[in-house]
């Protein structure tokens, strides 16, 4: 996923201050910024995501339907940000930290999650995590491994350790599921997978078409979405499989190997070192217990 798509998170913060706090002046005293600054920052979000994410309401605003899907993963991902840079940081006091480098709905809605069973498992390594999508500049970024979807081409010298198949497959709410078996259902998706739902219904010619097909800019929007009842998403399971487990989602279909996988990366001239041995062994077992 390309960085270019991922909106600023400075306008990503204000916007969770005023949907959290109710309020764009109160907003901007929690931000130490100004009224029309916030307001600019929001404003610029809903203009790059092409969606109102306010409404007046009385004196007041009241967030939209979008809006509200966006806050809860907004505000969701805030947080677990935040509970793991406090984590991290607490034993991230030496010059020898790992940098891991995942793309973000892959961090938000897998790794995140898990990685207070890596740090409690591995007291020792200081891990610091960043986000990223694509080609990976090991050097210029200073990372010394990353998650990826390997779709892209790298140089022979790269080592890659498969974590997991990417699999795909209608993920729903219990809600939906008359509507999906019956077609009348409306189709998510992404714009950075724009012919995901073509190819997965030409290998499913017997599953019911979507009536409409909506695309939004992020795999974990998608997901929200799906999770607020807005249709039926076209998901990978890595993505989907925690609120399958709750569930919160359902996959009737099933999942469906797109043919590309997952792995972990880094440069072939450097020593992978112990530290970076103990993360892969954690990865390798993690996957397995979620998709193997």
């Amino acid at each position: 996923m390309d960085r270019s798509e991922i909106p600023s998170l400075d306008d990503l913060r204000a916007f969770e201050a005023a949907a959290r706090l109710g309020s764009v002046r109160l907003a901007a005293d929690r931000l130490a910024l100004t009224h029309g600054a916030v307001s600019r920052r929001i404003a610029k979000l809903s203009q790059d995501l092409g969606f109102r994410l306010f409404e007046k309401s009385g004196r007041g605003l009241k967030l939209t339907a979008h809006g509200e899907t966006l806050f809860l993963t907004v505000n969701r991902c805030f947080g677990e940000l935040r509970t793991t840079v406090q984590g991290l940081r607490a034993v991230a006091t030496r010059d020898d930290a790992l940098v891991l480098s995942c793309e973000p709905s892959v961090a938000m809605r897998w790794l995140i999650p898990r990685l207070g069973g890596f740090q409690e498992a591995h007291p020792a390594v200081a891990l610091h995590l960043s986000v990223g999508g694509g080609a990976v500049d090991f050097a210029r970024e200073r990372i010394d491994l990353a998650i990826r979807r390997l779709d892209f081409a790298m140089p022979e010298s790269w080592q890659v350790r498969r974590l997991f198949v990417e699999k795909v497959g209608p993920v729903m709410v219990p809600d939906r599921l008359v509507d999906f078996e019956e077609g009348a259902y409306i189709g998510l998706g992404t714009r950075t997978r724009p012919d995901a739902w073509s190819t997965w219904l030409a290998r499913h010619p017997l599953r019911p078409r979507p009536r409409e097909i909506r695309f939004y800019d992020h795999h974990f929007l998608m997901m929200e979405a799906a999770s607020a009842g807005l249709g039926v998403a076209l998901g990978p399971l890595v993505l989907a499989t925690d609120d399958i487990k709750r569930a919160r989602l359902i996959a009737p279909a099933g999942f469906w190997a797109d043919g590309t996988h997952y792995g972990l990366i880094w440069p072939g001239e450097r020593e992978l070192g112990a530290k970076g041995e103990q993360l892969m062994g954690w990865l390798v077992k993690e996957c397995a217990s979620s998709f193997g």
